[in-house]
Parts: structure tokens; C-alpha cells; sequence
């Protein structure tokens, strides 16, 4: 008894040694300046561990959200996916019970025209496999770590199915505005017209000076038709979000989005637990550590008992009728020797995954404090030409006043007034989309921290 203790506490510093029941150990630690700027020192409640509602208070996005979350198809096959891991790891850890197996058997046999004689036997077939060398036990830690994988895949497809919908929600806001800006434009130039053509019809003003102003008229007019083009084609991206047929969507304004605007980024290290994509890299790199493992196990051999337990009316050359109780154990030893290089390619293989999962995963944090970088960035920018256009607007409202004046009471040239509605225009076409990128810089930022958790 004690050489078979001793034996065991032999064999299993062994494995340990050789790495079989080694335990993969997470990262705690990313690269340096990983943002690309200091940081925050502290663990402060960043924006990325913000509730979506938090952040998206518009009730009429939340109303599409939740919609989203109910409907979109690829958040329900991610769903799905989790459902398929934890099938598989189910099947995993019922893999360490006996097998049992009913193998009912019935012959009919008749030698040299002799009367036929019938046997039977119905035994009950059980075969269990001890996991001395941890080739079930690897498999289900790389189980577990593929479940917990499809977990953080579904997180992953949940945050950008929320970023997505938001964007293309407030995309909607921003063309809204800027049609309204067109049409009032167009109201603006049919005014211009009017009172050009009264001029010309004083004498004040020419034809050539008409024709101009009627020109842009109408090319605002078909500026006006290009953005309620992109308006239906924005509305129908919306509904395949959503998993709809096309249809109007009844939404807020750009001018009443408010959002939070003290916030921060928190430190590297906690987007670890934040970003999914991030996560879903490192289960796959320890996926790939226990796959690593269960292939170096396979150089040991695999032990199974078996055995059979029934009734049978047949025991050697002697028929017995009715059947006698018949019970049978067996113990098998099996090491691999002649497809031991093809054993040694899985493991060489399996050797290579783990080294392209771990490269995987550094990229994946570089791509992570790169998006994070960008966000931030075209955030911070956005903010500050916000006020710059603003000044920028007054300005230019002040110039058309002035100029419009002067054409119908001085001597300015309707250029001068067609040059300063123009540039108006555009300045308010420019100020619409800034507060848009602001807004979608944050929503991307907002992605980028691992944002729309559950």
C-alpha cells in the first residue's frame, strides 16, 4: 500500500514537471503608455463602466436599443454560440462518469443440418476512463475557457450592436438638421430671387445677376432631395439593425442631446475587464495553453475499465436455457508507439496555436489603446471647434446682414451677397456635423472602454 502511495506522489510531481497540469495564469499587466498619453492614476468609475441609459438618455434611442437587443440576429446567433459552449463543456465534464450502454444480442446458429439453437445474452456494457494523465481534465479547462470565450463574444457583438444603433440614430439627427438648414436656405434664396428680380425691374440690378441667384436657388433645392435620399437610406440601415422592414422612425433633435461631460478613461489595466474583444483574445490564448497541455498528454498512456453485467444462455460450449447471471472486468493499458509522430505534429501544432493566440492577444491591446487614442482624440477636437464655428456663424450672419443692405441700398454686387449666403451655409452645414462627430467620437470612445455591458 505504501509503494502504490509513494508511486502516486512520484507520478504526479512528474506530470506537474512536464507540464500537464500546469494552470494558465491571466495577464495583469499591458504595455507601456498603452492610451498614448498619461492617464489617471486612480480606479475611478470611468465612462466605459457606464449603463448605456446613463449615457444615451434619449428616450426615443432607448426605446430603439432595447428593440435591438431583441431583434438584431446577430446578437441572438452570438446568444446561440454561448448556448453551443455550454454544451460542449457539459459534455466535457460528463466525460470524467462511466459510460454505460444496453447491448441486448440474440443467435440463431444450426450446424450440419442440426436442430437450430438460440442463444442470448443481455448484458449492461460500462467504461470508465481514469484521467491519470490529465488529458480530460486539459479539455475541460480549454472547455470552460472557450465557453467563457463565447460569452465575451456575445458582450463583444452587444457593445457594437448598441454603438451601431446609437451612431446611425444620431447620424438621422444630424441629416435632420442639416435639412432643416437647407430649407431654410431655400426659403432664404427664393426671397433673394424675389427682391433681385424687383431690382432688375427698377433698374438696380441686371439679368445676369437674377440668373445667378435662380441658379443657386435650385441647386439648394437639389441639395434638399440629396439629403432626404440619404435620410431614407440611413432609416433603412436602422431597420436592419433591428431586424424591420423599412419604415419612418420617429426620433428627437440634435440641439436637445445632452451628455455627460465630466468623465474619464480610467486606467489600462481595468479595460482588461471591460473590453470584450480583449477578454475573448486571452480565453482564447488559454484555450489554446490547456489544448497545449491535453496534446502533451497524449504521449502517456490512457487507462480504461470496462466491464459487462447481464444474462446469458450461452457460457462457453455448454447452452444453458433459461440464461445464468454473467459478470466480466477489464483493465486496459494503451500507450501510443507506432503513431507517436503523429502525435508529436498535434502537439507541435497545438505548440504553434498557443504562440499565434499569444501574439493575437498583444495585438489585440495595441488595438485596444489605439482605438481608445483615436476616440479620445477626435473628441477632444471636436469639442473645440465647437466654439470656433460658433464665433465663426456670427460672423458670417453679421457679413450677409451687412452685404444685403449694401446691395439694396449701396453699391454691392449680388457676388458679394451670393458669396456670404454661401459661405453661411456651409459654416452651418460644418457646425451640424462637428456636434455629430463630437457626439459619435464619444459613442466611439464609449465602445472602445468596453461600454454596454450587462
Amino acid at each position: 500500500m505504501k509503494k502504490s502511495i509513494i508511486t502516486l506522489v512520484v507520478i504526479s510531481l512528474s506530470l506537474s514537471g512536464c507540464g500537464i497540469y500546469t494552470k494558465y495564469e491571466p495577464g495583469t499587466s499591458v504595455p507601456d503608455n498603452l492610451y498614448g498619453e498619461e492617464v489617471v492614476a486612480e480606479d475611478t468609475a470611468g465612462l466605459g463602466n457606464m449603463d448605456w441609459r446613463e449615457l444615451f438618455t434619449d428616450p426615443y434611442l432607448q426605446s430603439l436599443i432595447e428593440v435591438g437587443l431583441q431583434t438584431n440576429t446577430d446578437y441572438q446567433s452570438a446568444q446561440l454560440r454561448v448556448e453551443q459552449a455550454q454544451a460542449t463543456l457539459m459534455s466535457a465534464k460528463l466525460a470524467f462518469l462511466p459510460a454505460f450502454a444496453l447491448a441486448p444480442q440474440g443467435v440463431v446458429s444450426s450446424f450440419d443440418t442440426h436442430k437450430a439453437t438460440q442463444t442470448y445474452s443481455l448484458p449492461v456494457t460500462a467504461s470508465w476512463e481514469l484521467d491519470v494523465f490529465g488529458r480530460m481534465r486539459n479539455a475541460k479547462k480549454q472547455a470552460k475557457a472557450l465557453y467563457a470565450q463565447s460569452e465575451d463574444y456575445r458582450q463583444a457583438v452587444r457593445t457594437q450592436l448598441i454603438a451601431g444603433i446609437a451612431n446611425t440614430y444620431y447620424t438621422l439627427l444630424m441629416l435632420d438638421e442639416q435639412l432643416d438648414i437647407s430649407r431654410q436656405t431655400e426659403e432664404a434664396w427664393k426671397e433673394t430671387v424675389a427682391s433681385t428680380r424687383a431690382l432688375m425691374n427698377a433698374g438696380m440690378a441686371n439679368e445676369t445677376a437674377v440668373s445667378q441667384m435662380e441658379a443657386t436657388y435650385y441647386q439648394v433645392q437639389s441639395s434638399v432631395l440629396d439629403l432626404q435620399q440619404q435620410i431614407n437610406q440611413v432609416e433603412n440601415s436602422l431597420a436592419l439593425l433591428l431586424a424591420e422592414t423599412p419604415r419612418n422612425y420617429e426620433r428627437g433633435r440634435l440641439a436637445e442631446q445632452q451628455f455627460p461631460t465630466d468623465f474619464s478613461i480610467g486606467i489600462p489595466v481595468r479595460m482588461l475587464s471591460c473590453r470584450p474583444d480583449v477578454r475573448s483574445a486571452e480565453r482564447t490564448l488559454e484555450a489554446a495553453f490547456y489544448g497545449t497541455n491535453a496534446a502533451r498528454s497524449a504521449f502517456y498512456p490512457s487507462i480504461t475499465l470496462s466491464g459487462s453485467a447481464g444474462w446469458t444462455n450461452s457460457v462457453g460450449s455448454v447452452i444453458l436455457n433459461p440464461g445464468k447471471f454473467l459478470a466480466s472486468a477489464v483493465g486496459s493499458l494503451t500507450q501510443p508507439l507506432f503513431n507517436r509522430g503523429q502525435v508529436v505534429a498535434q502537439y507541435r501544432i497545438a505548440r504553434a496555436q498557443q504562440e499565434e493566440a499569444a501574439l493575437g492577444f498583444q495585438q489585440t491591446l495595441l488595438n485596444a489603446g489605439s482605438e481608445v487614442n483615436d476616440a479620445l482624440m477626435a473628441y477632444q477636437t471636436s469639442q473645440g471647434k465647437s466654439l470656433l464655428l460658433d464665433k465663426q456663424i456670427v460672423s458670417l450672419q453679421t457679413a450677409l446682414r451687412s452685404t444685403s443692405l449694401l446691395m439694396e441700398h449701396g453699391n454691392t454686387t449680388y457676388l458679394e451677397v451670393l458669396t456670404a449666403r454661401q459661405s453661411l451655409l456651409s459654416a452651418q452645414l460644418s457646425q451640424t456635423a462637428n456636434q455629430f462627430t463630437e457626439i459619435q467620437s464619444l459613442i466611439n470612445l464609449y465602445r472602445a472602454l468596453g461600454g454596454g455591458r450587462e
